[in-house]
């Protein structure tokens, strides 16, 4: 998301691709074949699930030409839950311009005929595909049932696949080579390895569960009694927030980005990047219970599944809910570390109180300078990234004064609104017509203080707008019942948020 105003002190403000929620991704290169790890001839059609390249093969010798730079994505604000945003986060990251170090020679490259030992492209086998259905009594219900039990089954074993890939292409390669150091591996790989035996074991009960003609009679049990193992996935997705931002900051180190745009463009990796693969765990995840629920619409009412499915569905709700939460919680933190204050009034206890964020991202002020906000559980803080060290480790320099939640005022600026009135006479850059801009202000405890802040489109706006608006009325209700600020899950009832009214008649500050 976007956001801006001057800020004191210009410390060295960096020169951001659009911002998280969301962040993106690079690669690096190797003194040694990628043929050694798999083959290095391009596949054309990489799986449903990467991106598609359309090159068709040619005989003709062709000059190679030299490798693009990557691209951050665009990160807009989410109100959705952390694990999804963190997932989301994976498409939007922070760029910052850093010197470039020589890359140092390399010993010639060997060749190596060796078939590649991962796939270069995804099976789109169907349950169906296996056995005969004409020759079986099934009903069509079933046979919708049968199948998306194969899906489940699949999926854990591409999933295995995936992170046996990761571990001896990316992570085993990069250590020998002396790409990363292990404990920089160990943070951005986190407790990775830890889920591919967890993961083996179900698959291993689920192949179990087939009999001679294939078929699946029961897979509730089992699946509630494996499901618990899941709680791993705490520790690994609470690790991603800063996984994902030393990733990014490592990616400036040509050595490394060389490395990794190598492994994106070889076949194995079906066009996909590092932080994707490192994101499957999380997206598997959250996967779990819309397989059940599929598998339960299927399941007839005297079936032996039938009693099973609804634990299991329940169980891994509440496993999804509570990574979800800690994620939340380890994101707060993350980011609440990353604030420096110019002054110590700045520091107001609702940061320190917040247990989660709304939503963060870029935000244009009326100035037109470009500023990170994050919506905190309790309290809107306007920031500005600079860069505080040689790594490029990225800080967030606080803005003015914080602004409670539930002091804070909301004003939609509504688009094409002429810049006649004082309080707009100038703003963003001179153009006449206002767009995707939205107003703040607080008139609470200190000084009152009012930012216009213009998101980079109609969306993005709208997406601001609702998790302010969230924000203000849960602070506001936890006031009322409580007669002081207490937190608050993003996921509360929202049913009193129409009767918030914008004000239109708030002045602007400086």
């Amino acid at each position: 998301m976007d956001f801006e105003e001057k800020m004191e002190p210009e410390d060295s403000e960096t020169d951001e691709g659009p911002s998280w929620v969301p962040q993106s991704r690079d690669r690096l290169s190797a003194c040694a074949s990628f043929s050694d790890y798999a083959g290095d001839e391009e596949d054309p059609d990489a799986s449903s699930d990467s991106l598609h390249d359309s090159e068709e093969p040619c005989n003709k010798k062709v000059k190679p030409v030299g490798r693009n730079t990557g691209v951050t994505g665009i990160i807009t604000p989410v109100k959705t839950p952390a694990l999804k945003r963190l997932g989301q986060s994976i498409q939007r990251s922070i760029s910052f311009r850093t010197e470039a170090r020589p890359l140092p020679a390399m010993p010639p490259i060997r060749s190596r005929q060796k078939a590649s030992s991962f796939p270069r492209r995804r099976s789109s086998q169907l349950w169906s595909d296996t056995v005969d259905c004409r020759a079986s009594d099934l009903s069509a219900r079933e046979i919708k049932r049968q199948e998306i039990i194969y899906e489940l089954t699949q999926s854990e074993k591409q999933l295995i696949e995936d992170l046996n890939l990761v571990k001896k292409v990316y992570y085993e390669p990069m250590l020998k080579l002396d790409i990363l150091t292990e404990s920089e591996l160990g943070q951005i790989f986190g407790t990775l390895d830890s889920l591919i035996p967890l993961h083996e074991d179900c698959l291993s009960r689920l192949e179990r569960l087939r009999g001679a003609e294939k078929t699946v009679e029961a897979v509730g049990p089992t699946l509630l009694q494996w499901f618990p193992c899941l709680e791993a996935y705490i520790t690994y997705c609470c690790n991603q927030v800063a996984a994902k931002a030393l990733l990014d900051q490592k990616k400036q180190d040509r050595r490394v980005d060389h490395f990794l745009r190598l492994c994106q463009e070889s076949s194995f990796s079906r066009k996909l990047d590092l932080w994707n693969f490192l994101d499957l765990p999380r997206s598997r995840l959250v996967k779990y219970p819309l397989l059940l629920k599929e598998i339960k619409k299927c399941t007839p009412a005297d079936h032996p599944d039938e009693e099973a499915l609804p634990d299991a569905i329940e169980l891994i709700q509440n496993i999804v809910e509570q990574v979800n939460q800690k994620t939340g919680e380890a994101e707060c933190q993350f980011y609440r570390q990353g604030l420096c204050y110019l002054e110590e009034g700045q520091r107001v206890p609702e940061i320190l109180c917040s247990r989660f964020i709304y939503c963060h991202g870029e935000l244009k002020s009326t100035k037109g300078q470009k500023l990170h906000v994050f919506l905190f559980e309790l309290v809107l803080v306007l920031t500005r990234p600079v860069v505080s060290d040689r790594e490029g480790t990225v800080q967030f320099q606080v803005y003015r004064q914080p602004l409670p939640a539930q002091h804070l005022l909301l004003e939609d600026i509504p688009d094409g609104e002429a810049g006649s009135s004082g309080s707009f006479r100038g703003a963003f850059t001179g153009n006449d017509k206002v767009k995707n801009c939205f107003r703040v202000s607080s008139r609470g405890r200190s000084k009152a203080q009012s930012h216009s802040l213009q998101a980079n489109d109609s969306f993005n706006k709208q997406q601001w707008i609702s998790c302010l608006r969230q924000a203000i009325v849960q602070s506001r209700d936890s006031e009322a019942h409580t007669g002081q600020s207490s937190r608050f899950s993003p996921d509360s009832d929202l049913s009193n948020i129409a009767e918030l009214s914008l004000s239109s008649d708030i002045e602007m500050v400086g």
